[in-house]
């Protein structure tokens, strides 16, 4: 396999947290990129609506991380597109092979 190129993944003291700006009303659900600075750009096809666009991301995130509802939390940025996730009992070499798997 290649190498990975390191993004701006940050260490939680029980897991990881990722910055994600999510972008809605799109045609299917998927991570379109990685911004520069490790902000993960994702489509979803969710309306904007704050507590159905955060509860489409975190169902987005269980399938692509392989971890369950009950791990992720959006703690951070719930009325804007600009969110902070944290992912309990992952590291965040797992997150970044796991998002750099699902690009488009």
């Amino acid at each position: 396999m290649g190498q990975l190129n390191q993004h701006n993944f940050h260490e939680g003291k029980f897991g990881a947290a990722i910055t994600v700006r999510v972008i809605p009303r799109s045609s299917r659900n998927e991570i379109a990129e990685i911004l520069p600075d490790g902000t993960i750009k994702i489509r979803l096809t969710s309306i904007p609506e704050e507590k159905e666009l955060n509860k489409a991301l975190l169902n987005y995130l269980v399938k692509i991380l392989g971890v369950s509802i009950n791990q992720l939390e959006v703690v951070a940025g719930f009325n804007g597109s600009d969110k902070l996730v944290t992912i309990i009992g992952i590291d965040t070499d797992t997150v970044q092979k796991r998002v750099i798997g699902n690009l488009s």
